[in-house]
């Protein structure tokens, strides 16, 4: 069974998180949720832990399971990590390895393919700062799946808005398949 970390970052695009782990568990991956303090606003983590059947990451200074860090244990067992949606905010923290919430401290340590989904307002994808973050991540071997353009949740049409959920799940089984 090929195991799939979520990282979850606060957009209001979380809450398609749900539809994700659900998606995932009902092809057979195992997976594991990890939120940020944000993301906690917008998608609950009983809801992920329900649907994921395992216990969801939010915070690597709560772990108590054992003297092994959980967030490293989890990035060790992964073969692949998605974050999803993923905001700017996590986006130039995973670009310039800082590590300083579950996510970021986690993708620090996991060696397998890190595949992005961005979820923002279109100002912020599209932004030199943002730009360059994207660029140096693929550069090191990540991939953008998305944003595509839309209604997005702050009024403005644009590009911005999360890949579909099912694309989404479609892409990850392709990588994990190769």
């Amino acid at each position: 069974m090929k195991t799939i970390i979520l990282g979850i970052s606060g957009s209001i695009a979380a809450y398609k998180a749900a539809e994700i782990v659900s998606q995932f568990t009902k092809r057979d991956y195992n997976v594991h949720a990890v939120l940020t303090p944000s993301a906690s606003e917008f998608i609950s983590p009983l809801t992920l832990q329900t649907l994921s059947r395992n216990p969801v990451l939010t915070d690597v200074f709560a772990e108590k399971n054992g003297w092994q860090p959980g967030h490293i244990a989890l990035a060790d067992t992964a073969d692949l990590l998605l974050v999803a949606p993923a905001t700017a905010d996590i986006i130039a923290k995973l670009a310039l390895g800082l590590a300083d919430d579950a996510i970021s401290s986690l993708a620090l340590a996991c060696r397998a393919p890190l595949v992005i989904a961005p979820a923002m307002n279109g100002k912020m994808w599209t932004h030199p700062a943002t730009v360059a973050n994207a660029k140096t991540l693929i550069e090191r071997g990540a991939e953008f799946i998305g944003p595509e353009e839309g209604m997005l949740a702050c009024g403005y049409q644009g590009i911005g808005r999360l890949w579909p959920v099912e694309k989404i799940v479609t892409r990850c089984g392709e990588i994990l398949r190769t």
